[in-house]
């Protein structure tokens, strides 16, 4: 009995006849007639998440030949207006990621299994996108999530192994349980998002996590190229701004309040503002349903130009090698940190409550800095196509609050912002820091159309264009936090100088590194080297820079072995360094710890340039240590 499929394309929908005992091959022949394709041009599955690909006989490869040998399979499978899916082989993915949520035997009505006569349907659940994920999305993938309640005393009335209404378990997307926490939680953890998605009696078989494209899509031959033509199969829609109900991150912590106060002096001394970036570990945060903890162990400064009003980012050539020390110490980039304080009353030390419901709290230039952040670290997800989406990036900003003292509040920016950043398309108002503004389209570029709602006076709702926007339908708040019991990643009891502050006088160089070991008080040689701005300078110095044999003490650090740091204590590199110490000089010799290292007293300075006996270069009068160096001028 003849029947027909749908097969659905990106150029259309089409029918395609076919008999229940028609092989697989002169099917797909017909199909690549039909569309124009040639017989390895293309795919056609079951499903539209790629899972149950029909199959010929020249794609089954060789571990399948065995099984093939003893059965024949034809189309007795398909059904009369069944819809199958076609995707051109190598072409981009559509605009809308579908999440892959079946099994790789989800079509348990297919057999996966073919005679080598013949072709059958297998579904390959390899055609999905191979991400690595985070530990914390593995990790909280494979929880339950439910929200277990106790039997209420006087609302329950079954016996101990039962449940009712008011004690069955919760769904972690629970919107009514959210909102009683205290505090009231606005949004959603993003893997009950997920769970929310997939539940129901489809398991997420039609749920999408969509990554916003607002370029025009490329390939389209119909037509000249923009600006002078553009069609509806490559023009990016409209996009109407709503407000995100999930949050990939759930909580920011800061492991102790010295990682804090010691960012801050840099304001306190100068009264500029300073920005950094803090690394950390994403961890489970259990106060809210499947959440997520950003916890912060260390901030790094890099190169910038600051005044009390701006701040200015440098290239940093060092920024490969911060990230490599902090992978290797169990860390990544979990965020930055910038402050925005005015002093209010210095004899007090109160500051300016600036940021608030009637003035904005992030600027629309802060917003699409943080967009163009989370853009460059985008969250590993197996459920896009793409193997992305969103981002676990935080935005920290030191900020005065309601009573005048310095506050901690932390952010993020939606998806929709994130892809507005990306394709170049919001622009901030000059003079109105809370708005931002959507570009229009011009010859060299196409802007899609970006509306949001908003209530007029008569309490309607009302779209407007985005031109200007209001970026508080981008911006997403998250809790900041420290702990009662202070945690130390790392735990020196000295501080070594933070790197790139040489406006203040505080230095990273062998003089300076001479001075901490002089003064560290702990006999543990792994409390002495436990330090992220220590490490740093013994990694990136230029006089003797330890990249290739420091993994060692690293791993001490991270796993907190004193006796792996004593066997890198050994080594001929720590030796160099405490001659290289000892020759430049530190505190008196009846300093604690390091007291050794007591360097000879220098010559008085002379009226005329120098020349350093070690590196040659011409140094100006007065100084007794080389620039270039930073060893002593004896």
């Amino acid at each position: 009995m003849a029947s027909s499929s749908q097969v659905q394309s990106p150029d259309g929908m089409k029918k395609i006849p076919s008999t229940k005992r028609e092989t697989a091959a002169a099917f797909l022949k017909k199909v690549a007639k039909e569309f124009g394709f040639n017989t390895n041009g293309f795919s056609v599955y079951q499903n539209r998440n790629k899972t149950g690909e029909i199959i010929s006989q020249n794609k089954i490869t060789p571990q399948w030949n065995i099984i093939a040998i003893i059965y024949e399979i034809y189309l007795s499978f398909l059904m009369h207006g069944d819809m199958l899916f076609l995707f051109p082989s190598g072409a981009p993915s559509s605009s809308g990621e579908v999440m892959d949520t079946t099994t790789p035997h989800s079509s348990s009505s297919v057999p996966s299994i073919s005679s080598p006569s013949s072709s059958s349907l297998i579904p390959r659940s390899v055609s999905s996108p191979q991400v690595q994920e985070d530990e914390i999305d593995q990790y909280l993938a494979k929880q339950d999530g439910k929200i277990y309640r106790n039997k209420d005393p006087q609302l329950c009335h079954h016996g101990a192994l039962g449940k009712c209404v008011h004690c069955v378990p919760l769904e972690p997307f629970d919107e009514d349980y959210l909102n009683h926490l205290d505090p009231p939680v606005k949004h959603m953890s993003f893997h009950a998002y997920l769970r929310k998605l997939t539940g129901g009696a489809d398991k997420g078989k039609f749920a999408a996590l969509e990554n916003i494209s607002c370029k025009i899509k490329a390939g389209c031959e119909g037509h000249p190229p923009w600006p002078e033509g553009i069609c509806t199969k490559c023009q990016p829609s409209a996009i109407t701004l709503n407000r995100q109900k999930y949050r990939h991150v759930d909580n920011i912590m800061f492991e102790n309040h010295t990682i804090a106060d010691r960012f801050l002096d840099f304001w306190r001394k100068t009264g500029n503002q300073r920005m950094g970036y803090l690394y950390g570990r994403y961890t489970e945060h259990k106060d809210i349903p499947l959440g997520i903890r950003a916890e912060v162990a260390a901030i790094y400064e890099p190169p910038q130009n600051a005044t009390q009003n701006s701040l200015e980012l440098i290239d940093d050539p060092k920024a490969a090698a911060v990230d490599e020390i902090a992978a290797k110490l169990g860390l990544c980039k979990v965020g930055w940190i910038f402050t925005d304080l005015l002093s209010e009353d210095m004899r007090i030390g109160t500051v300016c409550y600036s940021r608030n419901k009637d003035s904005h709290y992030l600027s629309a230039e802060e917003c699409i800095t943080a967009g163009y952040f989370q853009n460059l670290h985008s969250n590993p997800c197996r459920l896009s196509r793409d193997g992305y989406f969103g981002s676990k990036f935080v935005t920290v900003v030191a900020t005065g609050g309601p009573d005048n003292q310095v506050h901690f509040e932390g952010y993020q920016v939606s998806n929709q912002c994130m892809a507005l950043v990306r394709d170049e398309c919001l622009l901030p108002c000059k003079d109105a820091p809370e708005l931002g503004f959507a570009k229009e389209s011009s010859p060299e570029q196409y802007v899609p159309d970006v509306f949001y709602k908003d209530t007029d006076k008569f309490g309607n709702d009302v779209t407007f264009l985005a031109r200007p926007l209001p970026v508080e339908y981008l911006i997403i708040d998250i809790t900041t936090t420290f702990p009662k019991d202070p945690q130390y990643t790392f735990s020196s009891a000295q501080r070594f100088p933070i790197e790139n502050r040489d406006i203040l006088g505080e230095t990273q160089n062998f003089h300076s590194l001479s001075t901490y070991l002089s003064q560290c008080t702990s006999t543990a040689f792994l409390g002495i080297v436990s330090d992220f701005h220590l490490l740093l300078f013994l990694v990136t110095n230029e006089v003797m820079p330890l990249r290739d044999s420091i993994g060692l003490l690293l791993d001490a650090v991270r796993t907190s072995n004193e006796d792996l740091a004593q066997t890198w204590k050994k080594f001929e590199e720590w030796a160099t360094i405490e001659q290289l110490c000892s020759t430049v000089g530190g505190q008196p010799s009846s300093s604690l710890g390091y007291e050794a290292m007591g360097g000879p007293s220098v010559p008085s300075s002379s009226s005329a340039m120098w020349s350093c006996l070690h590196c040659t270069f011409m140094n100006q009068p007065g100084t007794e240590h080389c620039e270039m160096c930073s060893l002593p001028r004896s």
